[in-house]
């Protein structure tokens, strides 16, 4: 017996849904009470759960599709696993759809890699301070071969890319989060086969509509081809179907020159990738009548007025989140001083060749401020203390969070123990952190537990700003613009190397007295270097 899936009763107030994102697949077993599916409305997000036991038969309304109030959206088989009959009902349903399908592309159900043991990959454990997590892109298909330790997928946090691995070496049976759906700590994303290999050009060919979010319909089981010979990560091709680009165009730095997500993104930024006007996107027509206000020409026309849209990343809109809330919820407060930079540039300038040949490294500003930042926390305890809650906590070592700009945003790796660090170990690490943010590449735990930060605008040419405290911290150091200025020295006008600082702290916390002595004390420390190796 088959039971209708429909979109619930809307009230008046909306008039119809789209079809966000079936959590299941034709052929798929389900329970009672099980999500099968969400519409998204105007106002809402639905869930909508099985009514009875049984396995999905029949999905009438693919995900982006718009639906009306009570439309029916599939069909639930309620036969039990047990049932002689399961099987035949399952293969005949399969067969109609593959025969309905034959024109509109291959979505019966994939049959599963032969191999060995199972197992489950699942999204890698999350600490409290992140909640979930987005796929960015699957890697691999359902039924290619891939080697232990290969990368599966990557999983998009509000900090890093995270990378999932095989197990062993096999292949994929079940793609169970496809690319662009949010997962959970240890949620399981997949099965995977030990032993099982490339099935076929048939199965891989099927497996490209399950590791993308289509479950039936509209096929991308030719992608490869559609995109002038490309390889799109699933999240890619979204976007680069969404903004109407030529994947042609657009230089994939993933592994065998696979199109990542990042790739579409710089091509969004620089616009080398612009889709000539006669060109059609392989979006839905509804998704065509959206978008055709938005000018499809490369070179704007004078008298023109161009715009593009792009989604806001999850980690910009976390960055948002976070700077609005520190502003919220701290009385910040910014205290300003400037330091002749003048001893610390004659000591780099002295020691620089001497300093590469034996750490190999070279000697920055950066390790200048590190250390006098950490001296400075040392003397003035409460600005290395953060609030949590109504108590406040008082760390007994300094853990210096560094600000470094990637392509997708900002992120904050954290060095530890900086007071015991010594300079070569400061800009090895922060050499180190800055390449592999670039990458994606730094972990979770190297952005956590930080008790204070410095900011660096200066690289960028600012010569100064209000730096915003990042919670739960207390306060945070801005460096600027090393500037020629003309200065009063005993008596006398001289040209010096100046630098504004900034240090934005939370009044709360921290007094404005204690704020303006610890601006002094790393004025002084980098005013005169030798009182960072005296310790006075």
């Amino acid at each position: 017996m088959a039971t209708e899936i429909k979109a619930p009763s809307f009230p008046e107030s909306v008039a119809e849904g789209t079809v966000a994102t079936w959590h299941k697949k034709p052929g798929d077993s389900v329970e009672r009470d099980e999500l099968v599916v969400e519409i998204e409305t105007d106002k809402v997000v639905l869930e909508i759960v099985a009514p009875e036991a049984g396995t999905l038969n029949d999905v009438l309304a693919d995900e982006g599709d718009t639906v009306e109030s009570e439309q029916v959206l599939g069909n639930i088989d309620e036969a039990s696993a047990a049932s002689p009959d399961k099987s035949e009902k399952q293969s005949s349903s399969q067969k109609a759809e593959s025969s309905a399908d034959d024109s509109a592309g291959d979505k019966a159900p994939k049959k599963k890699a032969g191999g060995g043991k199972q197992h489950e990959i699942k999204a890698p454990s999350f600490p409290e301070s992140v909640q979930e997590g987005t796929v960015a892109s699957w890697n691999k298909k359902v039924g290619e071969a891939v080697k232990r330790d290969e990368v599966l997928a990557e999983i998009e946090t509000d900090k890093v890319v995270l990378e999932v691995v095989a197990p062993a070496d096999g292949a994929l049976a079940e793609i169970k989060a496809d690319a662009d759906s949010q997962v959970e700590s240890e949620e399981i994303m997949a099965l995977f086969t030990e032993g099982a290999g490339d099935a076929g050009q048939d199965d891989e060919a099927s497996s490209d509509a399950d590791s993308d979010t289509d479950t039936h319909g509209d096929s991308d089981d030719s992608a490869d081809e559609n995109h002038g010979g490309k390889i799109l990560a699933p999240a890619a091709r979204k976007m680069v179907a969404e903004n109407n680009l030529d994947a042609a165009r657009i230089e994939g730095t993933g592994k065998g020159g696979r199109v990542l997500k990042e790739d579409v993104q710089k091509a969004l930024k620089d616009g080398s990738a612009a889709q000539s006007a006669g060109r059609q996107s392989d979006k839905p027509a509804s998704a065509k009548a959206e978008k055709s206000s938005a000018p499809s020409a490369p070179a704007a026309v004078e008298g023109q007025r161009p715009e593009k849209r792009v989604p806001m990343s999850r980690l910009r809109q976390t960055i948002a989140k976070r700077l609005v809330q520190a502003q919220q919820t701290a009385a910040m407060l910014t205290t300003y001083n400037e330091v002749d930079m003048s001893a610390v540039m004659a000591l780099r300038a002295e020691y620089k060749e001497t300093f590469q040949k034996a750490h190999d490294v070279k000697l920055g500003f950066m390790s200048f401020f590190v250390k006098a930042a950490s001296e400075a926390l040392k003397r003035f305890p409460d600005v290395n203390a953060s609030i949590d809650g109504t108590d406040i906590v008082y760390h007994g070592y300094q853990d210096i969070s560094v600000a470094v700009s990637t392509d997708r945003g900002l992120v904050v790796p954290v060095l530890r123990d900086t007071d015991s660090m010594q300079f070569a170990d400061v800009e090895k690490t922060i050499v180190d952190f800055g390449k592999r943010a670039r990458d994606g590449k730094l972990g979770l735990e190297e952005m956590q537990g930080g008790t204070f930060t410095i900011t660096n605008g200066g690289i960028f040419g600012s010569l100064l700003s209000t730096p915003i405290i990042n919670p739960p911290q207390t306060a945070i150091l801005g460096m600027h613009k090393i500037q020629e200025r003309p200065m009063a020295v005993n008596g006398q006008v001289e040209i010096r190397p100046m630098m504004y600082l900034a240090v934005s702290y939370d009044h709360r916390m921290i007094d404005g007295k204690d704020a303006v002595q610890f601006l002094v004390v790393i004025k002084e420390l980098l005013e005169d270097p030798a009182r960072l190796l005296l310790n006075v």
